[in-house]
C-alpha cells in the first residue's frame, strides 16, 4: 500500500510507519492481501477547522467541522482492479481536532491520528456508523486494529 500526503512534514516517520500497518490490517480483515494490497494506494491531507467545515457542508450537508471525511474510491470492494494500482480514496483529517480529542481522551496527538486514518480506511472499505448494529461492529474492527498496532485506551 502506498499513502500519498498533501502537505509533508505534518507526521512524523513513525506515525506514517503505524498508518501503514494500520492500513494493512484493515486491509488484511477484509481479504485484501498480497499484491492486491500492495497495488493499493490512498492520499491523506490534513485541514484546518474551516476546509473541513465547508467540506463537510459541500460533500455531507452537515454545517460543522468535523474530525475527519473519508471519501471513498468503490462502493464495493469486488470492483477493486486485480492488475493494476489503484486508489481506495481520500482521507482528510483536521489537525485541530485530532489535537483537541488526543487531549480530551488524555491519550494524545500521535494516538488521535492513527484512530482518525483507521477510521476513516475502514470507511474507504465499505465500513458505516449510521445504524446502530453498523456503528457496533465498525466500532470493533476499529478496536482490533488499534490493539493489533498496541493503541489499546
Amino acid at each position: 500500500m502506498t499513502i500519498y500526503f498533501e502537505e509533508d512534514g505534518v507526521v512524523t516517520r513513525e506515525i506514517l510507519t503505524t498508518m501503514e500497518k494500520a492500513a494493512a490490517i484493515c486491509l488484511e480483515g477484509e481479504g485484501i492481501t498480497g499484491e492486491l494490497a500492495d497495488l493499493a494506494e490512498l492520499s491523506v491531507s490534513f485541514v484546518g477547522k474551516e476546509e473541513i467545515k465547508a467540506l463537510n457542508a459541500e460533500y455531507r450537508g452537515i454545517d460543522r467541522v468535523t474530525d475527519v471525511l473519508s471519501f471513498p474510491q468503490f462502493d464495493d470492494l469486488a470492483d477493486l482492479p486485480e492488475d493494476l494500482e489503484y486508489s481506495l480514496g481520500d482521507v482528510v483529517i483536521c489537525r485541530e481536532v485530532a489535537e483537541e480529542q488526543g487531549e480530551e481522551f488524555g491519550h494524545g496527538y500521535e494516538r488521535e491520528i492513527i484512530y482518525l486514518f483507521t477510521h476513516s480506511v475502514l470507511h474507504l472499505l465499505g465500513y458505516d456508523h449510521e445504524a446502530e448494529e453498523d456503528k457496533k461492529e465498525m466500532r470493533a474492527r476499529e478496536e482490533e486494529v488499534m490493539s493489533e498496532l498496541g493503541l489499546t485506551r
